[in-house]
């Protein structure tokens, strides 16, 4: 049965930057023992900065040497320390890769690489676009990609990442994406959560993404086409049983993402697809293999297809 969502409030915005902070905070508060090292773009009037004036002990600011914070963050962990590290956006995947690869995964150590900024939502063109990070990660043995839907999946991400084994990367976006959720509801990582149900097509998505998928759907009803949502909010491990579930229901399968279409969740999909032999229509909705054009993110998304009217009409065309 899918969970009850906000699906009919449009304005209802959430902050995972400030989520993830906060639900820290409360971790600490409670006594659990973790370290967090961060980057010079932590406000300290933000939750996590409050974080940092109230436990200074158990902070660390690298500025802006994103590879030196994950470095030391893995030495850390092999110390024996659970580590949280907020990194921004495309910092993360593009400088500090060879940390990620070799100091974090290859040593398997309790490391939860929080990037900021995913996608095209930092807002600072083509260099600051964070577009091509889920492909390195699904490359890298070892690591856990969790991308919450807003920001109470946050917390609960942050929450359950606590006695979850292994480094893990936690990718949200900028800020001010409009709540999914309207009931609590029991989240597990790696296990993908039915948003809609759906007769004549399935969207799998990920991230902020996901509440354009839910208004595109609203279009489509009005036109009388039924399309349910999957929230595959963990990249890696892939919740595969689900995907074949909707897959051979509907007959008809696509992915949204604020990512590029190659080799982040679409490419997932298409993957398990195949492999299972697959015989419906399938199309990847996400950047395209291009530097973005430069603007508001929700002007890009815009602009490639990706806003509710875009995915609509892809949809429409896929069904046609």
């Amino acid at each position: 049965m899918a969970v009850k969502t906000t699906f009919d409030f449009d304005q209802m915005l959430s902050n995972a930057r400030e989520a993830y902070g906060e639900e820290l905070m409360k971790l600490a508060d409670e006594g659990k023992e973790f370290l967090f090292t961060y980057s010079d773009n932590v406000a300290p009037s933000s939750s996590a900065g409050k974080m940092v004036a109230k436990y200074p002990d158990r902070c660390f600011n690298f500025g802006i040497a994103e590879p030196n914070q994950v470095g030391a963050s893995a030495g850390m962990a092999l110390a024996g320390h659970t580590v949280f590290a907020q990194v921004f956006g495309p910092f993360l995947p593009l400088r500090a890769a060879d940390q990620i690869h070799t100091d974090i995964a290859y040593n398997d150590v309790k490391v939860r690489l929080i990037g900021t900024h995913s996608g095209v939502t930092a807002g600072g063109g083509p260099t600051h676009n964070d577009i091509a990070d889920l492909a390195l990660y699904r490359a890298i043995p070892n690591l856990t990609v969790v991308v919450p839907a807003d920001a109470d999946q946050c917390r609960k991400v942050i929450r359950a990442s606590m006695d979850y084994d292994g480094p893990m990367i936690i990718r949200i976006d900028r800020a001010g994406s409009p709540n999914i959720y309207a009931e609590n509801y029991e989240y597990e990582i790696g296990k993908a959560i039915d948003l809609l149900e759906g007769k004549d097509a399935t969207i799998i998505s990920t991230g902020s993404s996901l509440y354009e998928c839910m208004m595109a759907t609203k279009l489509l009803a009005e036109e009388g086409l039924s399309v349910g949502i999957l929230d595959m909010h963990t990249i890696k491990p892939l919740d595969t049983d689900a995907i074949i579930r909707v897959a051979e229901k509907t007959g008809n399968v696509v992915t949204v993402e604020d990512h590029s279409i190659n080799g982040g969740l679409g490419g997932a999909v298409a993957e398990v697809l195949m492999e299972a032999g697959y015989k419906g229509k399938f199309k990847r909705i996400g950047m395209p293999d291009q530097f973005s054009v430069l603007g508001d993110p929700d002007e890009i998304y815009k602009f490639y297809g990706m806003d509710r009217t875009g995915i609509a009409k892809t949809i429409k065309e896929l069904l046609a």
